[in-house]
């Protein structure tokens, strides 16, 4: 069996896509199972993706941007050329079937795989989808969404199943677990704990943000922080000059990344996340219980994280602070009136677990292989 995926070539793309992988390779005992991955060219995808036994195959792809840039056109010469290389790859390789996460990096193996009739199902993270998944979609036997709304999609092919999110980084409930989280991560103290994330390049205006406002949160609050791997080494400078105290700086813990252990551990020391809004962040946040404060990114395609946090408050779950309208004080504010309001976070987090989808890799996996008429574990429960 031959199963290839292709995606946009963000973390927003690729974990769902290895979440399904390893469902698929725990539900799928025989050993003729072969997982690909065709999309743009990304070191970080090379090392994930090889790690888990996913053959890789880059293939060129353009990306079509909102506003004036020359980039526009030279990718115009990377689609066609993506194209023929994904034809001839999947007409040698022969795949059973193709699962798109859509982003324009999955745009020419997916129209290589309609010229070849390979079945092509897709997912769309978000609640509005993008340019690509809303073509691809067209192609597809089955689109599986995240968000029971979800705009720009044939509602007959909509199987809504939630996010694949991986099982290795949802976070514990219980104090055994949280005390044992808090000491893998070196927390001592018993101050609220929030984790800050901004997505895994990190999030250059979050960052900024809290170190306008560290020096005032480290006081009362232990703090988490994945800064990306772009910003990090600044992001330590800048903090031993804004924070004198030793004792404070020891409440500031940073992460360049947050691998799979320490997310693990963060979401399950965590009392409050703050985030940016992407389909994964907040069915990661939802799965681990967690009241959340959300950030979206202003500009974003669609402008589909607003839609994402807005879908997520009217749950119940979270806060949202849109970017363009936020002060450091009105961001101090709302986190210490949050803490000043448990029975308020203990509702939001009730919220988030009622929202959350955890097994959705697994009913995805599973979907696929009864699809190919193959044998698979039936599962229980969401």
């Amino acid at each position: 069996m031959k199963i290839v995926f292709t995606g946009g070539g963000t973390a927003g793309h690729l974990f769902p896509i290895l979440a399904i992988a390893r469902e698929l390779r725990k539900n799928y005992s025989e050993p003729d199972l072969d997982l690909y991955y065709f999309g743009p060219k990304n070191p970080k995808t090379d090392i994930l993706f090889s790690i888990e036994n996913i053959k890789i195959k880059n293939i060129p792809s353009g990306k079509i941007r909102r506003y004036p840039s020359f980039d526009n056109f030279i990718d115009l010469f990377k689609l066609p050329c993506g194209v023929i290389k994904a034809f001839c790859l999947l007409f040698f390789k022969a795949p059973d079937l193709i699962f798109s996460k859509g982003g324009y990096g999955s745009f020419p193996t997916v129209l290589a795989g309609r010229m070849l009739r390979v079945p092509i199902f897709l997912h769309e993270s978000d609640s509005i989808a993008g340019l690509a998944s809303k073509i691809e979609s067209k192609w597809c036997v089955e689109v599986f969404s995240s968000f029971e709304k979800t705009e720009k999609l044939p509602e007959e092919k909509i199987v809504c199943l939630g996010n694949p999110i991986r099982s290795e980084v949802i976070g514990e409930t219980g104090q055994d677990n949280k005390k044992a989280a808090k000491s893998f991560l070196g927390i001592e103290t018993q101050k609220p704990i929030l984790l800050i994330l901004g997505g895994s390049q990190g999030a250059m205006s979050i960052n900024n943000l809290l170190l306008e406002t560290l020096p005032d949160i480290l006081p009362e609050f232990e703090v988490i922080h994945q800064t990306g791997d772009i910003s990090f080494q600044q992001i330590k400078k800048e903090v031993k000059v804004l924070v004198n105290s030793p004792a404070l700086l020891a409440s500031y813990h940073s992460f360049a990344f947050l691998n799979e252990a320490q997310l693990k551990n963060a979401y399950t020391a965590s009392d409050l996340i703050i985030s940016r809004a992407g389909g994964g962040a907040i069915f990661e946040i939802a799965a681990s219980k967690k009241p959340a404060i959300l950030i979206p990114l202003p500009g974003a395609a669609q402008n589909h994280q607003a839609k994402n946090s807005y879908f997520f408050q009217a749950r119940g779950a979270c806060e949202v602070l849109e970017e363009d309208n936020l002060k450091a004080h009105l961001f101090l504010e709302k986190i210490k009136y949050l803490f000043y309001n448990p029975e308020l976070l203990r509702t939001m987090a009730e919220n988030s677990a009622n929202f959350a989808r955890p097994k959705a890799a697994r009913l995805i996996a599973n979907y696929l292989l009864e699809y190919l008429y193959r044998s698979f574990a039936p599962i229980e429960g969401q």
